[in-house]
């Protein structure tokens, strides 16, 4: 009699408990979300993208993969709560990933118990090596209960470089053959500007030319007010020997004092 008691009453708590489970959130934690191709100039008709295109879900935990569907969409299902990262791969195009957030919706707050009304999803623009919590632009959602999110196409994939060729623009963009050119140009047309100034703008241009400054240090003659020091020996100086117009006083000094 007591062993039957005892296994009636444990089956009321395993039916109890099975309920219980069957009505708490934890058995609808589940969802179904679909990513969607849209036609746009770097893919104008998303049918001709390879058969073998494929998406994928991961994150630290699990991947999903969900293949390419006849209306150009990868439906992804059974989809746990989480932050995910959506990466569409195919051969011949490039595709912006996806953050993905799944995440249960709660309905209620303050002093009342929060109720459980379903999961949530919402995805961001994202790219690799971004800061996972910097979030982009957000893909707006349709479908209804269950999401559809665009995918932005970046454009066509390309695996082969062009071959670069001779070309003389590509020469004369050049900063140095520019410089060159410029300097080319300098040298040879101001000599044949000069020849073809006026004879009074020619002499005023040549008397600017003596009253400059910088010809006594570029090495021109001497002028009114140059440097004493351009006449320094500094080989004569280091090995004990006065300058030239010291020497030639000091002999013709000595020559005086002989006299004398």
């Amino acid at each position: 009699m007591r062993t039957t008691l005892v296994t009636a009453l444990l089956s009321a708590l395993s039916l109890t408990s099975a309920s219980a489970t069957s009505g708490s959130p934890q058995s609808q934690q589940q969802t179904t979300f679909t990513l969607w191709i849209p036609s746009s100039p770097a893919l104008p008709n998303p049918n001709a993208l390879p058969p073998s295109t494929h998406a994928t879900l991961s994150s630290l935990q699990q991947t999903y993969t969900a293949p390419l569907s006849a209306a150009n969409a990868f439906a992804f299902r059974n989809v746990t709560p989480g932050s995910y990262l959506a990466d569409v791969h195919c051969g011949t195009h490039a595709f912006a990933p996806l953050r993905v957030d799944v995440f249960a919706g709660k309905a209620g707050g303050g002093e009342k118990k929060e109720a459980w009304t379903g999961l949530l999803v919402r995805a961001w623009e994202t790219y690799r090596g971004n800061d996972w919590d910097n979030k982009g632009a957000e893909a707006p959602r349709s479908g209804g209960e269950y999401g559809r999110f665009p995918v932005r196409v970046l454009g066509p994939k390309e695996y082969y470089i062009e071959r670069g060729s001779f070309s003389i623009f590509g020469i004369l963009k050049n900063p140095m053959i520019l410089m060159g050119l410029v300097s080319m140009v300098l040298f040879l047309g101001v000599p044949k500007l000069i020849d073809n100034m006026d004879p009074e703008m020619r002499a005023e241009f040549e008397e600017q030319q003596k009253n400059n400054p910088m010809n006594s240090l570029m090495g021109g003659g001497q002028q009114a007010g140059a440097n004493p020091m351009g006449n320094f020996d500094m080989a004569a100086f280091l090995a004990g020997q006065g300058s030239k117009s010291e020497g030639e006083s000091s002999s013709g000094g000595g020559k005086k004092g002989g006299k004398r």
